[in-house]
């Protein structure tokens, strides 16, 4: 085939969300609280569509499972990462992820280890990562007593910031915070506390204290991140993370970048700009513009990306390869 693979978002509605996913990406939504834009993803709670090419109407997870050779032949059963965006007009719960493990023997599906580029950050803007808990036992009585000033660890963050929040890591998107996750295909989500919020029934969401303290990792220790740069005249590839589930970089191009395939497929999102990129020599480019979402398959050997443009691309990591 030789193609990107187009894929159309899933929008998801949350009680936390707002409209910067249409002022901003210019998504047709119409809803005032959206909060999350799946952007690409097989997972049976919101699956993309190809919208492009032979494949085009065609659900990411079918192609997966119907064309395994585009992916590399892999070993998942499950496509294993998912990409998002998230508009936090309000304060998301405090939550903890499982690992693969606990996620697999208690909820049938992956852990969830997830990182978080910010894209936009108000003034004072804020996450919960991590807490300061020594022991399990106290991490037990500070949520029973609900001591959660003491318990929290708050950070300011500020745009083009890198968080890494491995399963295990108690954490929260603080409002006024636009984001792209990457993180593994999963949608378990454990609340430790929600600011004793109602849902629009009146009804307060369920918690799930003693799952989270199963698998909240005690003492916290926040990672190290080896962040690295390279320059190719004015424009560059940042690489923020590599994990045994996902690689995380940055394309910054201005002019021409050129890249060969490293990885049996790669996942990218164009976050600002405008341009083309052309894949394996071929003359005619696909236009790429903000807020466009796509895989390059294994059966692409090399791209050039020609424009201005901002994106984010990611990778299976080294558990995967």
């Amino acid at each position: 085939m030789g193609q990107p693979l187009f894929l159309k978002p899933v929008f998801q509605e949350k009680i936390w969300g707002g409209t910067k996913l249409k002022t901003i990406f210019d998504y047709d939504i119409t809803s005032q609280q959206t909060g999350e834009c799946w952007a690409i993803s097989a997972h049976p709670h919101g699956t993309c569509e190809i919208i492009n090419g032979k494949l085009k109407g065609k659900k990411l997870d079918e192609v997966w499972q119907d064309y395994p050779a585009l992916f590399g032949h892999p070993e998942e059963a499950v496509f294993p990462l998912l990409t998002k965006i998230i508009d936090a007009n309000d304060d998301l719960s405090v939550q903890v992820h499982p690992d693969d493990a606990y996620a697999m023997a208690n909820e049938g599906e992956l852990g969830k280890t997830e990182c978080w580029y910010v894209l936009q950050a108000d003034p004072g803007a804020e996450i919960v990562y991590g807490h300061h808990a020594q022991t399990r036992e106290e991490l037990k009585e500070m949520i029973k007593k609900g001591k959660w000033k003491k318990l929290l660890k708050r950070v300011k963050v500020k745009k083009g910031d890198f968080i890494f929040v491995p399963s295990g890591t108690i954490h929260a998107i603080g409002k006024g915070l636009m984001i792209l996750e990457t993180q593994q295909s999963s949608d378990t989500t454990y609340r430790v506390y929600d600011y004793n919020r109602k849902d629009d029934q009146g009804n307060f969401r369920d918690l799930h204290i003693q799952q989270s303290i199963d698998v909240t990792t005690v003492p916290f220790v926040e990672p190290r991140l080896h962040i690295s740069q390279e320059i190719e005249k004015a424009s560059s590839v940042t690489t923020f993370i590599k994990t045994d589930f996902f690689n995380v970089y940055e394309w910054h191009v201005e002019g021409i970048l050129r890249f060969k395939r490293q990885a049996p497929y790669t996942l990218v999102s164009v976050l600002d700009g405008y341009g083309h990129i052309y894949v394996n020599d071929q003359a005619k480019g696909f236009e790429l513009t903000k807020g466009t979402h796509f895989i390059l398959p294994n059966d692409i050997k090399n791209w050039r990306i020609e424009g201005d443009l901002q994106i984010i691309a990611s990778e299976p990591g080294a558990a995967s390869n």
